[in-house]
């Protein structure tokens, strides 16, 4: 595994990478200290400063999602919605399936490794609001405006 700090507008990003793909965008510095040369880190900075500069609207670094059956259902589904739109819990829920399971997809939107590219900034909640994010709701609220801005 190899990681690197990378300053973005929302603050700094910890990226991960293992075996090829991207493991990890975490808000904050959680480095373990396996620094290092990766080219899957290489591509997803670039792609994450064009998505911050407007340019990128899908993501093409290589990803790989560790989690349950279920989670990685939710996260395939949260990499369907469109740039620029949002869905909310139970739109998420309904699309995987499972139409009362709006407070499990809360919990894996929580437990999204790979944040921005899997973009869980995405989901709000059925009134409309910004609810919970890892990287907090004024992140939140810039990366959809940025969408917004660009779409």
């Amino acid at each position: 595994m190899f990681e690197r700090l990378m300053e973005s507008p929302v603050g700094p990003l910890t990226l991960r990478a293992e075996d090829g793909a991207l493991t990890a965008i975490l808000y904050g510095d959680h480095r373990t200290g396996r620094a290092g040369e990766d080219p899957v880190l290489d591509q997803a900075e670039a792609e994450l400063r064009e998505y911050f500069a407007g340019y990128r609207k899908v993501f093409a670094v290589p990803v790989h999602l560790s989690g349950t059956a279920f989670q990685r259902k939710v996260w395939a589904a949260l990499r369907e919605i469109p740039y620029g739109e949002t869905a909310t819990y139970g739109e998420i829920a309904a699309r995987i399936g499972n139409p009362r399971a709006c407070r499990a997809v809360g919990t894996a939107n929580h437990n999204n490794p790979i944040s921005i590219v899997v973009p869980c900034h995405r989901v709000i909640g059925a009134d409309g609001g910004l609810t919970g994010y890892g990287g907090g709701l004024a992140a939140k609220a810039y990366l959809l405006a940025l969408e917004r801005k660009f779409s």
